[in-house]
């Protein structure tokens, strides 16, 4: 019969993990079932070190711990799950045991962190889902990222013939004060769609080794008098292997070890970056259909320009549409006045790219090359329109040149 310190200790080791999200797996499952990809070592020692608690024992999470800290010796999370591990032994967990609430305010990040990490694991989208926020990559996009600030998770896909392939995924930290960036110094992270515009290096030790700032503010932030700068994907300093969910100035901030994985599929003005508070994975089937669902629409209003029959051409535009800081009434006067002079016009569309913008459900960014041809003018352009469901109806709320 177990001793009154055995039982404890097994009493002890249950409440620590408990404590944190690992109840949806199956008892009676295998340590690792269901569980997807590790992004690295130090990750999967973490996680297999919490959900073989249970079935292994305390022995195995400890050596698990400390194959991480041997690793990453900064890994201020690994620490302190080690030393409840420890305080487990004795039957006296503190950071995540059954009294985990005194442990302290300093302690409140890392179990944030902790939980953070671990509900991707144990909560993962299904593997065959897809994002849906991602329409259509364009042909020039090899990779693009989107940004899960609800799971703390920066995620990796590759272009395939214009769809989204999974390639790996990473744990994140984003603003102290959450997201909907609206000013300077809110310490918020913004919700849309952005691309990546540079690549800094020999940056002070803060940022690690290197960052990739993006585009925000972008058009539709600036339509709404959104302003502040400055938004990276960077590290952290040396001392520090990763910070808790919601610990920067409204910045993406990653390991350095996942920032220099992150940077092979970087490539500098062209990987769009995709911010939202939720994402929904949906079906293969789903996914197709909303697809082209979209694709139809943009299809049908390019058929129309073409078609000289203005109306029909302007029924794409809503009513609160905007372009070149002109409302949509001086817009529509312009348009038939240019096109009462044309006896033919062709549109040529091209790198087209569609992503859901997070900061509306029912609106996504479209990117594209136009080769625009008429009767009495020809020009080449890039350009990024803004659509957006009106009475079940996909039409442009803004539109811009971009060159």
């Amino acid at each position: 019969m177990p001793s009154g310190p055995q039982l404890a200790r097994a009493a002890a080791a249950v409440a620590l993990c408990a404590a944190l999200p690992s109840a949806t797996v199956a008892d009676d499952a295998a340590p690792e079932a269901g569980i997807p990809a590790f992004a690295n070592e130090v990750e999967a020692s973490l996680v297999r070190a919490i959900v073989g608690l249970r079935e292994s024992g305390l022995r195995r999470a400890l050596g698990e711990i400390d194959h991480a800290l041997a690793k990453t010796p900064n890994f201020r999370l690994g620490h302190l799950i080690k030393g409840d591990l420890l305080m487990a032994s004795s039957g006296k967990p503190i950071a995540f045991g059954p009294n985990a609430a005194s442990a302290g305010t300093s302690v409140a990040p890392l179990q944030d962190e902790a939980r953070a990490r671990l509900k991707h694991y144990f909560d993962a989208p299904p593997r065959d889902h897809l994002p849906l926020p991602m329409i259509q990559m364009g042909a020039e996009q090899s990779h693009a990222i989107l940004v899960d600030t609800a799971r703390s998770r920066l995620f990796v896909y590759a272009n395939h013939g214009g769809e989204p392939r999974y390639v790996t995924d990473f744990y994140i930290s984003l603003g102290k004060n959450g997201v909907e960036k609206r000013r300077a110094g809110d310490r918020k992270t913004p919700l849309g769609v952005y691309v990546i515009v540079s690549a800094r290096e020999k940056l002070p030790d803060f940022y690690g080794p290197g960052a990739f700032p993006i585009s925000y503010p972008n058009e539709w932030d600036r339509l709404h008098g959104r302003n502040g700068h400055g938004i990276w994907l960077h590290g952290t300093p040396s001392e520090t292997y990763s910070r808790p969910p919601w610990a920067t100035d409204g910045c993406v901030a990653l390991t350095n070890d996942d920032l220099r994985r992150l940077a092979r599929y970087v490539d500098v003005g062209r990987t769009p970056v995709i911010i939202s508070a939720g994402i929904e994975w949906v079906s293969p089937e789903r996914w197709q259909a909303s697809r082209r669902n979209f694709l139809d629409a943009f299809e049908q209003w390019r058929r129309d320009w073409e078609s000289l029959d203005t109306d029909r051409y302007l029924s794409h535009y809503s009513s609160r549409f905007r372009a070149d800081g002109k409302g949509r009434d001086a817009w529509v006067a312009h348009k038939r006045k240019v096109n009462a002079g044309k006896s033919w016009v062709k549109v040529g569309v091209s790198g087209l790219s569609v992503f859901g913008n997070p900061d509306d459900g029912d609106m996504v960014v479209v990117t594209f090359s136009q080769d625009y041809r008429s009767s009495n003018l020809s020009n080449r352009s890039v350009k990024r329109q803004y659509w957006s469901r009106d009475q079940g109806q996909w039409r442009v709320v803004l539109e811009t040149v971009i060159s």
